[in-house]
């Protein structure tokens, strides 16, 4: 089964493991859609991502996130209830990874399809800056 290409703004299916339960000794997190910010060139071996959680549960203390409006969950095959995109923490992965699967009810997909561009740029500056100010942790994975 053939993988697509990591390209930013690509939302995928993947075990995100937050960044409190790595702490805590977990390895493993729960499937969920997940925004693809950052890819190693594709020369590189082994490639590495960056991802960003996305929940329905909105940002709160700490947190930062940026809420995905109801047309683009729609276009992309999330369900109906309001999401956010998480910039404050992320996942660094290999890619493929074993931590991708498919989405629900389609068994040879692992994407959802890409967060629309003008909406990726606002995530993704969002995210570079908490990064530089060093207030997004990553679990390496």
């Amino acid at each position: 089964m053939a993988f697509i290409e990591p390209k930013p703004g690509l939302v995928v299916r993947y075990d995100y493991l937050w960044t409190h339960e790595a702490a805590a000794g977990r390895y493993q997190g729960k499937d969920r859609p997940t925004c693809l910010v950052a890819a190693s060139d594709s020369s590189a071996q082994p490639r590495f991502v960056m991802l960003l959680p996305i929940t329905h549960t909105p940002p709160s203390g700490g947190t930062v996130g940026i809420e995905i409006p109801a047309k683009v969950t729609r276009a992309i095959g999330l369900d109906d209830e309001p999401s956010w995109v998480i910039v404050s923490e992320h996942n660094i992965d290999e890619w493929p990874s074993a931590g991708l699967s498919p989405v629900p009810g389609k068994s040879r997909e692992f994407s959802y399809g890409y967060i629309p561009p003008g909406l990726f740029a606002i995530i993704k500056a969002k995210f570079l800056e908490l990064a530089k100010a060093k207030r997004s942790p990553s679990v390496r994975r």
